[in-house]
């Protein structure tokens, strides 16, 4: 059964998590380019994508599970914002917004995993 992801509104907000996470970690240090900035890049990209890779899989089984990664994804997202705040790489402020997000996006991962 696939899901049309590009109608969920946890995907668009997903999206919207790995836009402000680019924009945010735009201002890191140039020398955590490869580490920390790298990192949190990643996650953010795989929300939206493991909720897309998910919807396109055979059963609701296979897109719970990748649901799951996308939920995962969300929390290193949590975490390593959490780390640039305590690296002094952003301000409580800057983060707060972002941490909210990917709060967002976690329940409603969550809400979709149990309707289906």
């Amino acid at each position: 059964m696939m899901h049309e992801f590009r109608k969920l509104r946890v995907w668009e907000r997903a999206m919207e998590l790995a836009e402000s996470v680019y924009k945010l970690s735009g201002d890191f240090p140039k020398e955590e380019r490869y580490g920390l900035t790298s990192q949190l890049r990643r996650a953010a990209v795989s929300v939206p994508s493991n909720i897309s890779e998910g919807a396109y899989r055979n059963s609701n089984k296979e897109f719970n599970y990748f649901l799951g990664i996308a939920g995962g994804s969300a929390g290193e997202v949590y975490t390593q914002i959490e780390l640039a705040k305590r690296f002094g790489f952003i301000t409580s402020e800057k983060a707060e917004g972002v941490l909210d997000e990917a709060d967002a996006v976690k329940r409603m991962i969550y809400k979709l995993q149990k309707q289906l």
